[in-house]
């Protein structure tokens, strides 16, 4: 980082983190229509997936090791010991963090975004469509359905694929909907 943007990297602990990730993620929505605190706010990346719950502040905050690149690594293509894997993670969660304790469940990261353009049915990725939209459980199931369902070739086709996420998003997509199911959530809110 100092070779080539001339500034020394600041590492952050990872309750510093949970709070950025938080704020970052509830500030727009504070007094949107519809949406109420509490905010169970979750980033679903490659390695692993962090679970904050909060109001105006993170109330509790928990990393587990699950993530869409991990459970591939893991697991391949077999998802009963994948559920089984993410199932035990979520508990792991549920120790620190109330997962059924938040009104607004709020997606954060790639896998997430991903899904919730396939969900909407965009014919290309368009940030602006996704960011604030609302995915109903229902179609996350039938998008994670199709996702495990599909070839390589056959996820590698959807519009708005990246092609670094083909390998990894039916492992994504089935935390996601994990989640949503753990928590209770109606639909998912995306950012």
């Amino acid at each position: 980082m100092r070779e080539i943007l001339g500034v020394d990297p600041e590492v952050i602990s990872g309750d510093e983190e949970a709070g950025l990730s938080f704020t970052g993620a509830t500030r727009e929505l504070q007094g949107l229509a519809g949406v109420t605190p509490p905010f169970l706010v979750f980033d679903l990346g490659g390695g692993s997936t962090e679970f904050v719950l909060g109001t105006d502040r993170v109330q509790a905050a928990r990393s587990v090791d699950i993530g869409c690149v991990r459970m591939t690594e893991r697991h391949g293509t077999d998802t009963l010991s994948m559920r089984a894997d993410i199932k035990r993670a979520l508990d792991q969660a549920a120790e620190t963090v109330p997962l059924t304790g938040a009104a607004t469940l709020v997606g954060l990261a790639g896998t997430v975004t991903t899904v919730a353009a396939i969900a909407l049915g965009l014919p290309a990725y368009d940030s602006s469509a996704i960011h604030h939209s609302r995915i109903p459980l229902a179609r996350v199931h039938e998008v994670t359905e199709m996702l495990l369902a599909a070839t390589p070739e056959e996820r590698a086709a959807i519009p708005v694929m990246h092609p670094g996420r083909v390998d990894v998003i039916s492992a994504g997509a089935l935390i996601l909907l994990a989640v949503m199911e753990r928590t209770g959530a109606a639909e998912l809110g995306c950012q």
